[in-house]
C-alpha cells in the first residue's frame, strides 16, 4: 500500500474535484491518500514519507502565468518541501481562450523537476467542467498511480 499526498488550490472548485475524484481512485486502489487545500498544506517536509504527492492548480490572469491564490505561499515555499526523489504529478483546470492555458501546470512542473522530484505520467490540463474529462482524469490517476 503506498502513502498518497494530493495538494489542491481551488477558487471555483473545479480543482477541488478533480482531486476529490483522485482521492477516491487512489482509495479504491487500495492506497492511503491525504486531499488537503494548499492554503492549510505546511511546507516544511510536506512530501517526507510520501510515496506519490499529487499537486492540483489552477491557472488565472491573461497577460501572465498567476497560480491559484491558495497555492502561491506554497508555491514560494517549494524549497521546503522536500520533493527531492519523491514522484510527484500535476494536474490543473483552467480556460483554453487564456494565453497561459493551465500554466500553472506547467511552473509547478518545472519547480519540482528543479528541485529533484520524479514527475511521473503527463501533465493533465482540464478545460472548462472537469466533468467533462472524466475518463481523461481517470486515465491519469491509472498512469500516475502505476508509476508507484
Amino acid at each position: 500500500m503506498a502513502n498518497v499526498l494530493i495538494v489542491y488550490g481551488s477558487t471555483t472548485g473545479n480543482t477541488e474535484w478533480v482531486a476529490n475524484q483522485l482521492s477516491a481512485q487512489i482509495k479504491e486502489a487500495g492506497h492511503s491518500v491525504e486531499t488537503t487545500n494548499a492554503g492549510k498544506a505546511k511546507p516544511d517536509g510536506l512530501c517526507s514519507e510520501r510515496d506519490l504527492v499529487l499537486f492540483g492548480c489552477s491557472t488565472w490572469g491573461q497577460d501572465e502565468i498567476e497560480l491559484q491564490d491558495d497555492f502561491i505561499p506554497l508555491f514560494q515555499s517549494f524549497d521546503k518541501i522536500g520533493c527531492s526523489g519523491i514522484k510527484a504529478g500535476v494536474f490543473g483546470c483552467g480556460d483554453e481562450d487564456y494565453t497561459h492555458f493551465c500554466g500553472a501546470v506547467d511552473a509547478i512542473t518545472d519547480k519540482l523537476g528543479t528541485l529533484g522530484a520524479k514527475v511521473v505520467g503527463d501533465k493533465l490540463k482540464i478545460n472548462g467542467d472537469p466533468g467533462d474529462s472524466a475518463a481523461a482524469i481517470k486515465n491519469w490517476g491509472s498512469s500516475v498511480l502505476a508509476a508507484i
